[in-house]
C-alpha cells in the first residue's frame, strides 16, 4: 500500500470525524449564545463573563479557522498555495490558540475567587483589575505578540510545506528565531497549561480539606456546577495539549525529530478537540441550559404535530 494512498485515507477519515462533531459544535454554540440573549440575568453573572468570552473566541475558530483544515483534509494539499496565505492563516490560528489557553487559565484562577472569596470581587476597582482586565489581556496580547512574530517577522516564506496541514506549522521565528521560539513555546503554551493544572489541583485540595473540616463542603454544595464546569474544560484542554507538548519537549531538549511524523500526522489534530467539545462542556454544565433546550426541543415537535392536518375521508 503506498504512502499516497495511505496519507488519502488518513485526511479522509480525518475529515470526516471532523466535520460531524464541527457541525455539532456550531449547533450548540449557537443554542448557547440563544439561551443567552433570552435569558440576560445570566449574563450579569461575573462567573459566566468568562465562559461567554471563551466560547466567543471557541465559536470565530469554529466558523473561520476550523473550515481552512476541513478544506486541507478534503483536497490534500493547501490551497492557495501562497506564502501570505499560509502567513495570515497562521497568525489566526496561533492566536486563536494563546487565546484559549490564557482564557482557560484565567477562567481557573478567578474560580478561587467566586467558590472562595466571592466578597474579593465586590469593589469596583478589584472588579476591574482582577475581572475585566485579565480578560482584555488574554484577547489583546495574543493579537499583538502573533502580529509581530508572524505577519511582520522578516521572511521570504519559503519555509512553508503546503503538503501538511496549516502549512507545516512553520512561522520563521520558530525555525530561525530560537530565542522567540522558545519564548512563544514557553510562555503561550506551556504557562497556561501549568497554571490551569495547578489551579484545578488547588480547588480540589481547598474543596476537600474544607469538606474534612466541617464533615460537607459548602464550596462543593454551593459551586457544584462551576467546579464540574471547569474541571470538564480543563481535561478537554489537557487531553488535547499534552500530548503535543510532551513530545515538543523532548524535540526541543534532546532530538528534534523525536516522533515528528506523529506529532504531525496525529498530535496536532487533537488540539481541535479543545474547539470541538468545549461546546459540550459549557451544554452540560450551565445551569438551566440543558432544561431550556428540552423544552425548546418539546415545543418544536409539539408544534410540528399540531400543524400535521388530518386526512379527510370521503
Amino acid at each position: 500500500m503506498s504512502n499516497i494512498y495511505v496519507k488519502f485515507r488518513l485526511h479522509r477519515t480525518k475529515l470526516g470525524i471532523l466535520l460531524l462533531f464541527h457541525i455539532i459544535a456550531i449547533v450548540l454554540s449557537l443554542n448557547i449564545f440563544v439561551y443567552f440573549i433570552k435569558h440576560r440575568t445570566s449574563v450579569k453573572n461575573l462567573q459566566n463573563h468568562g465562559i461567554l468570552i471563551l466560547l466567543t473566541v471557541n465559536f470565530i475558530q469554529l466558523v473561520f479557522d476550523m473550515p481552512n483544515a476541513l478544506a486541507f483534509y478534503s483536497r490534500g494539499y493547501i490551497y492557495p498555495s501562497t506564502s501570505s496565505y499560509c502567513t495570515w492563516w497562521s497568525f489566526f490560528g496561533y492566536t486563536i490558540f494563546a487565546m484559549s489557553g490564557y482564557l482557560l487559565a484565567t477562567i481557573s484562577i478567578q474560580r478561587h475567587f467566586f467558590i472562595f472569596n466571592r466578597h474579593i470581587l465586590r469593589t469596583g476597582w478589584k472588579r476591574i483589575f482582577l475581572h475585566y482586565l485579565p480578560f482584555v489581556l488574554c484577547i489583546v496580547y495574543p493579537i499583538v505578540f502573533y502580529l509581530f512574530s508572524i505577519v511582520f517577522y522578516p521572511c521570504d516564506g519559503t519555509q512553508w510545506d503546503f503538503t501538511n496541514n496549516l502549512c507545516g506549522f512553520a512561522p520563521c521565528y520558530l525555525l530561525f528565531n530560537q530565542v522567540l521560539g522558545t519564548f512563544d513555546i514557553s510562555m503561550n503554551n506551556y504557562m497556561p497549561v501549568v497554571i490551569d493544572f495547578i489551579s484545578n489541583i488547588i480547588i480540589i485540595l481547598r474543596v476537600v480539606q474544607q469538606k474534612h473540616h466541617s464533615q460537607r463542603s459548602t464550596a462543593w454544595r454551593q459551586q457544584r456546577h462551576m467546579i464540574i464546569q471547569l474541571l470538564s474544560l480543563s481535561i478537554i484542554y489537557l487531553i488535547a495539549w499534552t500530548p503535543c507538548l510532551s513530545v515538543l519537549a523532548v524535540q526541543m531538549l534532546h532530538d528534534p525529530t523525536f516522533l515528528a511524523t506523529i506529532q504531525t500526522d496525529y498530535l496536532f489534530d487533537l488540539i481541535y478537540v479543545i474547539y470541538l467539545f468545549i461546546p459540550w462542556a459549557c451544554t452540560g454544565f450551565i445551569p438551566g441550559i440543558v432544561k431550556w433546550m428540552k423544552g425548546l426541543i418539546f415545543r418544536q415537535t409539539l408544534t410540528s404535530q399540531n400543524s400535521i392536518l388530518p386526512i379527510q375521508t370521503k
